[in-house]
Protein backbone atom coordinates (compact mmCIF):
# COMPACT_ATOMS: atom_id res chain seq x y z
CA UNK A 1 0.00 0.00 0.00
CA UNK A 2 1.48 3.35 -1.07
CA UNK A 3 1.97 6.04 1.58
CA UNK A 4 -0.71 8.74 1.20
CA UNK A 5 -0.13 12.51 1.37
CA UNK A 6 -2.07 15.67 0.70
CA UNK A 7 0.85 17.37 -1.05
CA UNK A 8 3.86 15.88 -2.83
CA UNK A 9 6.62 18.39 -3.60
CA UNK A 10 9.21 17.47 -6.20
CA UNK A 11 12.55 19.01 -5.23
CA UNK A 12 14.07 19.95 -1.86
CA UNK A 13 16.10 23.00 -2.87
CA UNK A 14 15.18 26.42 -1.52
CA UNK A 15 11.90 26.45 -3.44
CA UNK A 16 10.69 23.03 -2.33
CA UNK A 17 11.93 23.34 1.25
CA UNK A 18 10.39 26.78 1.83
CA UNK A 19 7.04 25.75 0.38
CA UNK A 20 7.02 22.47 2.34
CA UNK A 21 7.66 24.42 5.53
CA UNK A 22 4.73 26.72 4.78
CA UNK A 23 2.38 23.86 3.83
CA UNK A 24 3.17 21.68 6.85
CA UNK A 25 0.22 23.11 8.78
CA UNK A 26 -2.18 22.44 5.88
CA UNK A 27 -1.88 18.66 5.61
CA UNK A 28 0.50 15.75 5.15
CA UNK A 29 3.47 16.83 3.03
CA UNK A 30 5.94 14.65 1.14
CA UNK A 31 9.13 16.01 -0.47
CA UNK A 32 10.90 13.88 -3.07
CA UNK A 33 14.52 14.88 -3.74
CA UNK A 34 16.45 13.24 -6.57
CA UNK A 35 19.91 13.82 -5.10
CA UNK A 36 21.65 12.47 -2.00
CA UNK A 37 20.98 15.69 -0.11
CA UNK A 38 18.70 18.73 -0.43
CA UNK A 39 20.04 21.82 -2.16
CA UNK A 40 22.77 20.10 -4.17
CA UNK A 41 22.21 22.10 -7.35
CA UNK A 42 21.20 25.79 -7.63
CA UNK A 43 20.63 26.39 -3.91
CA UNK A 44 24.00 25.02 -2.84
CA UNK A 45 25.88 26.96 -5.50
CA UNK A 46 24.25 30.35 -5.17
CA UNK A 47 26.30 33.47 -4.44
CA UNK A 48 23.03 35.01 -3.38
CA UNK A 49 22.30 38.54 -2.33
CA UNK A 50 19.14 40.44 -1.49
CA UNK A 51 19.16 43.10 -4.18
CA UNK A 52 15.98 45.06 -4.61
CA UNK A 53 16.14 45.51 -8.39
CA UNK A 54 17.43 42.06 -9.30
CA UNK A 55 15.06 40.24 -11.63
CA UNK A 56 13.29 43.37 -12.85
CA UNK A 57 10.28 45.41 -11.69
CA UNK A 58 7.98 42.37 -11.76
CA UNK A 59 10.12 40.64 -9.12
CA UNK A 60 10.65 43.67 -6.88
CA UNK A 61 7.38 43.16 -4.92
CA UNK A 62 8.42 39.62 -3.98
CA UNK A 63 11.90 40.79 -2.97
CA UNK A 64 10.61 43.65 -0.84
CA UNK A 65 8.01 41.41 0.80
CA UNK A 66 10.73 38.87 1.70
CA UNK A 67 13.14 41.43 3.16
CA UNK A 68 11.66 41.79 6.67
CA UNK A 69 11.53 38.00 7.15
CA UNK A 70 15.14 37.56 6.05
CA UNK A 71 16.27 40.48 8.20
CA UNK A 72 14.38 39.48 11.33
CA UNK A 73 15.76 35.93 11.20
CA UNK A 74 19.36 37.14 10.79
CA UNK A 75 20.00 35.97 7.23
CA UNK A 76 21.07 39.37 5.79
CA UNK A 77 24.38 41.27 6.03
CA UNK A 78 24.08 44.67 4.41
CA UNK A 79 26.80 45.59 1.88
CA UNK A 80 25.08 47.81 -0.70
CA UNK A 81 25.06 47.33 -4.47
CA UNK A 82 26.62 49.57 -7.10
CA UNK A 83 25.80 49.41 -10.79
CA UNK A 84 28.63 51.08 -12.73
CA UNK A 85 28.95 52.37 -16.26
CA UNK A 86 31.19 54.36 -18.60
CA UNK A 87 30.32 57.56 -20.44
CA UNK A 88 28.72 55.54 -23.24
CA UNK A 89 26.55 53.78 -20.65
CA UNK A 90 24.94 56.95 -19.31
CA UNK A 91 21.71 56.14 -21.13
CA UNK A 92 21.58 52.69 -19.53
CA UNK A 93 22.05 54.19 -16.08
CA UNK A 94 19.32 56.75 -16.73
CA UNK A 95 16.99 54.05 -18.07
CA UNK A 96 17.65 51.96 -14.95
CA UNK A 97 16.68 54.89 -12.73
CA UNK A 98 13.49 55.44 -14.73
CA UNK A 99 12.59 51.75 -14.87
CA UNK A 100 12.70 51.32 -11.09
CA UNK A 101 11.60 54.83 -10.10
CA UNK A 102 8.18 53.73 -8.82
CA UNK A 103 9.02 50.16 -7.87
CA UNK A 104 9.62 50.75 -4.16
CA UNK A 105 13.36 50.09 -4.46
CA UNK A 106 15.74 52.65 -2.95
CA UNK A 107 18.19 53.82 -5.65
CA UNK A 108 20.43 56.84 -6.18
CA UNK A 109 22.29 58.11 -9.25
CA UNK A 110 26.02 58.67 -8.63
CA UNK A 111 28.77 60.55 -10.45
CA UNK A 112 32.39 59.59 -11.10
CA UNK A 113 33.82 60.75 -7.77
CA UNK A 114 31.18 58.93 -5.74
CA UNK A 115 31.62 55.72 -7.74
CA UNK A 116 35.41 55.66 -7.45
CA UNK A 117 35.18 56.34 -3.70
CA UNK A 118 33.13 53.15 -3.26
CA UNK A 119 35.43 50.95 -5.39
CA UNK A 120 39.14 51.48 -4.65
CA UNK A 121 41.24 50.86 -7.74
CA UNK A 122 38.41 51.58 -10.17
CA UNK A 123 39.76 52.70 -13.53
CA UNK A 124 38.88 56.24 -14.71
CA UNK A 125 36.73 55.00 -17.60
CA UNK A 126 33.94 54.12 -15.16
CA UNK A 127 32.28 57.47 -14.64
CA UNK A 128 28.78 56.86 -13.28
CA UNK A 129 26.64 54.52 -11.28
CA UNK A 130 23.43 53.67 -9.47
CA UNK A 131 23.64 53.00 -5.75
CA UNK A 132 21.36 50.60 -3.85
CA UNK A 133 22.18 50.99 -0.17
CA UNK A 134 19.92 48.19 1.11
CA UNK A 135 21.58 45.32 -0.82
CA UNK A 136 22.73 42.53 1.48
CA UNK A 137 24.48 39.19 1.39
CA UNK A 138 22.18 36.25 2.17
CA UNK A 139 23.22 33.34 4.37
CA UNK A 140 21.92 30.79 1.86
CA UNK A 141 22.89 27.70 3.84
CA UNK A 142 21.37 29.19 6.98
CA UNK A 143 18.10 30.04 5.22
CA UNK A 144 17.85 26.62 3.58
CA UNK A 145 18.62 24.93 6.90
CA UNK A 146 15.98 27.08 8.55
CA UNK A 147 13.30 25.81 6.18
CA UNK A 148 14.50 22.20 6.42
CA UNK A 149 14.21 22.53 10.20
CA UNK A 150 10.69 23.89 9.88
CA UNK A 151 9.87 20.91 7.65
CA UNK A 152 11.06 18.46 10.30
CA UNK A 153 9.16 20.18 13.08
CA UNK A 154 6.04 20.25 10.90
CA UNK A 155 6.17 16.51 10.24
CA UNK A 156 7.09 16.77 6.56
CA UNK A 157 8.41 13.52 5.07
CA UNK A 158 11.66 14.07 3.11
CA UNK A 159 12.91 11.27 0.87
CA UNK A 160 16.28 11.67 -0.86
CA UNK A 161 17.60 9.63 -3.80
CA UNK A 162 13.98 9.66 -4.97
CA UNK A 163 13.92 10.84 -8.56
CA UNK A 164 10.41 10.82 -10.00
CA UNK A 165 10.04 8.03 -12.56
CA UNK A 166 6.28 8.02 -13.14
CA UNK A 167 3.25 10.05 -12.11
CA UNK A 168 -0.30 9.00 -12.95
CA UNK A 169 -3.46 10.90 -12.05
CA UNK A 170 -6.94 9.40 -11.74
CA UNK A 171 -10.11 9.98 -9.73
CA UNK A 172 -8.32 8.98 -6.51
CA UNK A 173 -5.43 11.43 -7.05
CA UNK A 174 -1.79 10.98 -8.00
CA UNK A 175 0.22 7.77 -7.88
CA UNK A 176 3.93 8.62 -7.85
CA UNK A 177 6.73 6.14 -8.44
CA UNK A 178 10.43 6.87 -7.89
CA UNK A 179 13.37 5.34 -9.73
CA UNK A 180 14.00 3.31 -6.56
CA UNK A 181 10.57 1.71 -7.00
CA UNK A 182 8.88 3.36 -4.02
CA UNK A 183 5.25 4.44 -4.48
CA UNK A 184 3.33 7.32 -2.92
CA UNK A 185 -0.10 8.84 -3.42
CA UNK A 186 -0.96 12.52 -3.15
CA UNK A 187 -3.87 14.82 -3.84
CA UNK A 188 -1.67 17.59 -5.27
CA UNK A 189 1.74 17.43 -6.94
CA UNK A 190 3.91 20.55 -6.64
CA UNK A 191 6.66 21.02 -9.20
CA UNK A 192 9.62 22.69 -7.45
CA UNK A 193 12.24 20.88 -9.51
CA UNK A 194 14.20 23.90 -10.73
CA UNK A 195 16.07 23.09 -13.94
CA UNK A 196 14.12 19.83 -14.17
CA UNK A 197 10.69 21.51 -13.94
CA UNK A 198 9.66 20.82 -17.54
CA UNK A 199 10.93 17.24 -17.31
CA UNK A 200 8.85 16.64 -14.18
CA UNK A 201 5.81 18.07 -15.96
CA UNK A 202 6.31 15.66 -18.84
CA UNK A 203 6.60 12.70 -16.46
CA UNK A 204 3.26 13.79 -14.98
CA UNK A 205 1.65 14.13 -18.41
CA UNK A 206 1.49 17.93 -18.09
CA UNK A 207 2.44 20.21 -20.96
CA UNK A 208 5.82 21.94 -20.30
CA UNK A 209 5.88 25.72 -20.01
CA UNK A 210 9.28 26.31 -21.58
CA UNK A 211 11.30 26.62 -18.35
CA UNK A 212 14.86 27.15 -19.63
CA UNK A 213 17.95 26.32 -17.51
CA UNK A 214 20.84 28.78 -17.96
CA UNK A 215 24.38 28.14 -16.69
CA UNK A 216 25.99 30.81 -14.51
CA UNK A 217 29.74 30.63 -13.74
CA UNK A 218 31.47 32.09 -10.67
CA UNK A 219 35.15 32.10 -9.75
CA UNK A 220 36.87 32.83 -6.45
CA UNK A 221 40.04 34.84 -7.04
CA UNK A 222 43.00 35.98 -5.01
CA UNK A 223 43.74 39.53 -6.13
CA UNK A 224 46.36 42.14 -5.23
CA UNK A 225 45.50 44.26 -3.37
CA UNK A 226 42.87 42.18 -1.58
CA UNK A 227 39.34 43.58 -1.96
CA UNK A 228 38.34 45.81 0.96
CA UNK A 229 35.86 44.35 3.42
CA UNK A 230 33.46 47.24 2.81
CA UNK A 231 33.35 46.66 -0.95
CA UNK A 232 29.74 46.63 -2.21
CA UNK A 233 28.36 44.22 -4.73
CA UNK A 234 29.55 45.76 -8.03
CA UNK A 235 27.60 45.11 -11.23
CA UNK A 236 28.07 46.28 -14.80
CA UNK A 237 25.02 48.24 -15.94
CA UNK A 238 25.47 46.56 -19.34
CA UNK A 239 25.27 43.11 -17.71
CA UNK A 240 28.80 41.87 -18.46
CA UNK A 241 30.08 41.11 -14.94
CA UNK A 242 29.55 41.39 -11.23
CA UNK A 243 31.90 40.92 -8.28
CA UNK A 244 31.90 41.07 -4.51
CA UNK A 245 34.33 40.55 -1.65
CA UNK A 246 34.24 37.29 0.30
CA UNK A 247 36.61 36.71 3.25
CA UNK A 248 39.53 38.52 1.63
CA UNK A 249 38.89 37.01 -1.78
CA UNK A 250 36.91 38.19 -4.79
CA UNK A 251 33.91 36.35 -6.19
CA UNK A 252 33.61 37.20 -9.87
CA UNK A 253 31.11 36.23 -12.58
CA UNK A 254 30.90 37.19 -16.25
CA UNK A 255 27.12 37.35 -15.70
CA UNK A 256 26.81 34.55 -18.25
CA UNK A 257 23.59 32.81 -19.24
CA UNK A 258 24.38 29.80 -21.39
CA UNK A 259 21.44 27.52 -22.29
CA UNK A 260 21.97 24.09 -20.77
CA UNK A 261 20.11 20.83 -20.37
CA UNK A 262 19.26 19.99 -16.75
CA UNK A 263 22.51 18.58 -15.34
CA UNK A 264 25.17 18.75 -12.67
CA UNK A 265 26.55 22.01 -14.05
CA UNK A 266 30.32 22.40 -14.39
CA UNK A 267 32.22 25.70 -14.69
CA UNK A 268 33.25 26.72 -18.17
CA UNK A 269 36.95 27.67 -18.52
CA UNK A 270 36.22 30.18 -21.25
CA UNK A 271 33.65 31.91 -19.04
CA UNK A 272 36.18 32.18 -16.20
CA UNK A 273 38.78 33.63 -18.57
CA UNK A 274 36.20 36.06 -19.95
CA UNK A 275 35.32 37.23 -16.45
CA UNK A 276 38.96 37.90 -15.58
CA UNK A 277 39.53 39.75 -18.85
CA UNK A 278 36.53 41.97 -18.11
CA UNK A 279 37.69 42.62 -14.53
CA UNK A 280 41.02 43.86 -15.88
CA UNK A 281 39.11 46.57 -17.75
CA UNK A 282 37.40 47.71 -14.55
CA UNK A 283 40.03 47.87 -11.78
CA UNK A 284 43.79 48.00 -11.39
CA UNK A 285 43.73 44.87 -9.20
CA UNK A 286 46.10 42.09 -10.25
CA UNK A 287 44.64 38.57 -10.38
CA UNK A 288 47.13 36.27 -8.65
CA UNK A 289 45.26 32.99 -8.67
CA UNK A 290 41.93 31.32 -9.44
CA UNK A 291 41.33 29.43 -6.21
CA UNK A 292 37.94 27.92 -6.96
CA UNK A 293 35.30 27.96 -9.68
CA UNK A 294 31.78 26.59 -9.93
CA UNK A 295 28.59 26.82 -11.93
CA UNK A 296 24.89 26.50 -11.30
CA UNK A 297 21.72 26.48 -13.35
CA UNK A 298 19.21 29.33 -13.09
CA UNK A 299 15.88 28.50 -14.68
CA UNK A 300 13.63 31.03 -16.41
CA UNK A 301 10.10 31.04 -17.76
CA UNK A 302 9.70 32.60 -21.24
CA UNK A 303 8.86 36.03 -19.77
CA UNK A 304 11.47 35.71 -16.98
CA UNK A 305 8.89 36.01 -14.22
CA UNK A 306 8.44 33.13 -11.76
CA UNK A 307 5.59 30.65 -12.20
CA UNK A 308 3.40 30.00 -9.15
CA UNK A 309 0.02 28.39 -9.66
CA UNK A 310 -2.10 25.43 -10.67
CA UNK A 311 -1.73 24.20 -14.22
CA UNK A 312 -4.63 25.32 -16.41
CA UNK A 313 -5.21 21.81 -17.81
CA UNK A 314 -4.34 19.73 -14.75
CA UNK A 315 -5.70 21.55 -11.67
CA UNK A 316 -4.03 19.13 -9.25
CA UNK A 317 -0.55 19.99 -10.56
CA UNK A 318 1.01 23.14 -9.09
CA UNK A 319 3.94 24.99 -10.67
CA UNK A 320 6.54 26.53 -8.34
CA UNK A 321 9.33 27.13 -10.82
CA UNK A 322 11.12 29.55 -13.14
CA UNK A 323 12.70 31.50 -10.29
CA UNK A 324 15.82 32.50 -12.20
CA UNK A 325 18.60 33.89 -10.03
CA UNK A 326 16.17 35.55 -7.63
CA UNK A 327 14.67 32.45 -6.02
CA UNK A 328 16.71 32.80 -2.81
CA UNK A 329 15.95 36.46 -2.17
CA UNK A 330 12.23 35.99 -2.82
CA UNK A 331 11.84 32.62 -1.04
CA UNK A 332 9.90 33.76 2.06
CA UNK A 333 7.22 35.71 0.18
CA UNK A 334 7.04 33.25 -2.72
CA UNK A 335 6.51 30.25 -0.45
CA UNK A 336 3.96 32.08 1.69
CA UNK A 337 2.06 33.30 -1.39
CA UNK A 338 2.06 29.86 -3.02
CA UNK A 339 0.85 28.18 0.19
CA UNK A 340 -2.03 30.65 0.35
CA UNK A 341 -2.98 29.91 -3.26
CA UNK A 342 -2.79 26.15 -2.69
CA UNK A 343 -4.74 26.33 0.57
CA UNK A 344 -7.16 28.95 -0.77
CA UNK A 345 -6.26 31.13 2.21
CA UNK A 346 -6.53 34.88 2.69
CA UNK A 347 -3.35 36.90 2.20
CA UNK A 348 -1.76 38.30 5.35
CA UNK A 349 1.00 40.73 6.26
CA UNK A 350 3.93 39.30 4.27
CA UNK A 351 1.98 38.88 1.04
CA UNK A 352 -0.47 41.75 1.32
CA UNK A 353 -0.50 43.61 -1.99
CA UNK A 354 1.10 40.79 -4.00
CA UNK A 355 -0.94 39.78 -7.04
CA UNK A 356 -0.70 35.99 -7.54
CA UNK A 357 -2.27 36.26 -11.00
CA UNK A 358 0.93 37.97 -12.24
CA UNK A 359 2.83 34.71 -11.65
CA UNK A 360 0.14 32.22 -12.67
CA UNK A 361 0.91 29.66 -15.42
CA UNK A 362 -2.38 30.76 -16.95
CA UNK A 363 -0.55 33.70 -18.54
CA UNK A 364 0.96 31.25 -21.03
CA UNK A 365 -2.36 29.70 -22.05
Amino acid sequence: MADAYDFAIIGAGMAGASLAAELAACGRVLVLEAEDRPGYHATGRSAAFWEECYGGPGVVPLTLASGPYLQSHGFLSQIGALYIGRDEDAGLLDDFMERFANSGATIERLGAAEVSARVPGLLPAWTGGVWEPACADIDVAGLHGHYLGMMRKGGVKLVTRARLAAARHDAQGWLLTTTAGAEYTASVVINAAGAWADEVAQVAGVEPLGISPMRRTVAQLRVDPPPPEHLPLVLDIAGNFYFRAENGRLWLSPHDEHPSPPCDAAPDEFSVATAIERLERVTDWRVEHVEHKWAGLRSFAPDRLPVYGFDTRQPNFFWFAGQGGFGIQTAPAAARLASQVIGNKTQEAMTKGLDPSKYSPGRFS
